[in-house]
């Protein structure tokens, strides 16, 4: 089940992202998030009007997703950047599917022109979702980050809504 985030789902966000901080190189942070920095990200992408909602199985967060800038400056406003987190245990089962078919709908509503995904290399699980939706791959910035020692590739693909 689909629903909007609370402020009370902020510990079960930070659990399953703390996840990604730790163990890949999906996300470039590297020191591990706390409820309260979850709380106030929430807050935060919310207070811009934009989504960030969790997908609920059997009561329990197994994943969320949210919409915000891809960059700052007001003229970038009509394109939003994806993000969408899973519980580990649930990766490949098609909830990550549902989260960003959500993410879609719901940036149509509020108007967006472009949503553009974030992918650092390699994440085959990744591209592969983003072909589904019909992302176009728009560029390769090569050696951008660097995680676990290793220089790492990303990629941006682009959706024109």
């Amino acid at each position: 089940m689909i629903r909007d985030v609370t402020p009370a789902d902020a510990a079960r966000i930070a659990e399953i992202y703390n996840y990604y901080i730790e163990e890949t190189i999906i996300t470039f942070e590297y020191d591990r998030v706390t409820e309260s920095d979850i709380r106030q990200r929430i807050e935060k992408v919310l207070k811009k009007g934009f989504p960030y909602f969790v997908y609920e199985k059997d009561g329990e967060v197994v994943g969320y997703a949210y919409l915000d800038n891809w960059r700052e400056r007001v003229a970038y406003d009509i394109t939003l950047e994806t993000s969408v987190y899973l519980d580990r245990n649930l990766i490949g089962r098609g909830v990550g599917s549902i989260l960003y078919q959500e993410l879609i709908d719901r940036a149509r509503k509020i108007n967006i022109h472009s949503l553009i995904g974030v992918i650092s290399l390699p994440n085959e699980q990744s591209q592969k979702l983003h072909r589904r939706f019909n992302f176009e791959l728009i560029g390769n910035f090569r050696e951008s980050g660097v995680k676990f020692g290793k220089l790492i590739d990303v990629e941006f693909w682009q959706l024109i809504l």
